[in-house]
């Protein structure tokens, strides 16, 4: 058994974290208390390997409905604006 009563994770299941951790060349190595830029740029070539792309579909239909939402949100908006305009002109009239 890994883990604590209730689910919690005990500290077996952290260290393995963090070996694994080292392990994969994440963590990257301090000199001095400050990485070096080669190893940042390693780190952050490192984590662009992981990151799962959207397809050309995915990322064609995201900004489908990225525009189709910008575009309904700014009609809406004029709606209101017109509205209102047009109810506070009726107030003040009278």
């Amino acid at each position: 058994m890994n883990k604590a009563p209730g689910g919690a994770p005990t500290q077996r299941d952290a260290v393995k974290k963090k070996s694994a951790l080292n392990r994969s060349g994440a963590v990257a190595t301090r000199q001095a208390g400050r990485a070096s830029a080669q190893d940042f740029v390693r780190g952050v070539i490192l984590e662009l390997k992981r990151v799962t792309w959207p397809t050309r579909e995915e990322w064609i239909s995201a900004t489908v409905l990225t525009i189709v939402l910008v575009v309904g949100i700014g009609l809406f908006t004029f709606a209101c604006d017109q509205l209102f305009g047009w109810l506070f002109t009726q107030l003040h009239t009278v």
